[in-house]
């Protein structure tokens, strides 16, 4: 438990900035006023696992945004829509000042450029030994944004690049394509990356401009939840991590309690049978799995119904998924000669602290006793970003032979869950 959280995990007193820590690099990128960029680096050589993370954007704490969204709503927040974050278990976000589409662009695209750089660079790669780049994304900047950054970062044209669209979920998402080859997403591609990436260094993660994403909307509950995030890691699948056991799946937001515009290409076309998820190739060396999302009726980027919407949402069906996943596990530790063994720790999505307590809670009422940590106070929702995010956080303290539970969930609604092993 962090040191700023009491015995029931929410915030007693607010932390510094992302920037303000002594491992981050900053720099001031020069596109409009100047948007600064933090980065941090992590590497545990014990399990060959590195990676970077970071933010873009002034950071606001928990009073500040809500002034935040008063001016971009241009009328006082009421009262009663004021969010207590700090039981949400946020204390500070990153947002980025109004810029022109074009400044968006190349904004993101630096951002992502210098993400794939950095993490490569943990693990004490060369870009041009890149083989794959898997990344996350809710709200794409343009179709081809993951052509786009592994481009400017130095990355082989040849190398295979994926693009998930599955919101939350998609770095997770992204971690399961590169692990399991019996995913229905992996058979319906011309390529199985898992059995193509298996033994190769790869980079995987989530890039979220989420404050580019809002700027269109009126949402007063996601304009105080979302901010900038990235994080993208860096593995060898079956060398520095394998899997144990996972599970997709789908269950789909009938009653749009959590709305979402499509910005990335979906035409239907492609959607596997009993199942809303597009797979389809952009070209010889570019891949995209898409989600379809249930779409606001307007021009709002995001609707959210209020808390106990989220908590529906997620809550009930997330507990089954990790039911599963951890009865699929015990079999397979069996299988291995070691029953018994646990998880060494969990690494999840960061939606809200009460939604991963309410999960934890009712995993223990299953007989499932597994600890979810909360170690992303100061971003805000970074929806693809955040489980990365919360796994370099949680790698230093990772040994060879750990099993981990990763956990993603998103709007849509998808889910993957994963059991792995780090090491051989």
């Amino acid at each position: 438990m962090a040191e700023n959280q009491d015995e029931n995990g929410f915030i007693t007193e607010a932390t510094t900035s992302f920037f303000d820590r002594p491992q981050v690099e900053v720099e001031q990128l020069p596109i409009g006023p100047g948007v600064p960029l933090g980065i941090e680096q992590v590497f545990n050589p014990e399990v060959g696992i590195g990676g970077a993370y970071g933010t873009w954007g002034n950071a606001f704490d928990n009073e500040a945004i809500q002034q935040v969204v008063e001016q971009h709503l241009g009328e006082p927040l009421p009262v009663e829509r004021r969010m207590n974050l700090d039981e949400l278990g946020f204390v500070s976000r990153h947002h980025i000042p109004q810029l022109s589409e074009q400044e968006d662009i190349e904004l993101e695209c630096q951002v992502g450029a210098k993400i794939l750089r950095q993490a490569a660079a943990a693990c004490g790669w060369e870009t041009s030994e890149v083989q794959a780049v898997l990344i996350g994304s809710s709200g794409p900047p343009m179709p081809d944004y993951t052509e786009q950054i592994a481009r400017l970062a130095g990355i082989p044209e040849e190398a295979l690049k994926v693009s998930i669209h599955k919101a939350c979920d998609g770095a997770v998402a992204g971690l399961n394509l590169a692990l399991n080859p019996t995913l229905p997403a992996n058979q319906a591609l011309e390529v199985n990356l898992a059995e193509e990436l298996a033994g190769k260094k790869i980079l995987v993660g989530g890039i979220e401009g989420l404050s580019r994403f809002m700027k269109y909307s009126h949402d007063k509950n996601a304009l105080q939840l979302f901010g900038n995030g990235a994080a993208v890691i860096g593995l060898i699948p079956n060398r520095a991590m394998s899997l144990l056991a996972s599970k997709t799946f789908e269950n789909y937001d009938v009653e749009g309690v959590l709305q979402v515009k499509m910005v990335y290409p979906y035409h239907d076309e492609n959607v596997m049978a009993h199942s809303l998820i597009e797979v389809s190739t952009v070209n010889s060396h570019h891949y995209r799995v898409a989600g379809k999302m249930y779409t606001p009726n307007n021009d709002e980027p995001v609707i959210m119904a209020g808390l106990m919407g989220m908590v529906k949402l997620f809550v009930r069906t997330g507990v089954d998924v990790v039911k599963d996943v951890y009865q699929a596990y015990q079999a397979r530790v069996t299988e291995l000669g070691t029953p018994g063994k646990d998880f060494a720790m969990a690494v999840v999505h960061h939606a809200n602290l009460k939604i991963n307590r309410l999960k934890e809670k009712h995993l223990q009422k299953e007989g499932i006793n597994i600890s979810m940590p909360w170690v992303l106070s100061e971003f805000g929702n970074t929806s693809a970003a955040s489980a990365m995010i919360a796994f370099l956080r949680q790698l230093p303290g990772m040994k060879p032979g750990d099993h981990i539970l990763i956990d993603g969930f998103g709007a849509g609604t998808y889910y993957d869950t994963l059991a792995v092993q780090l090491g051989e």
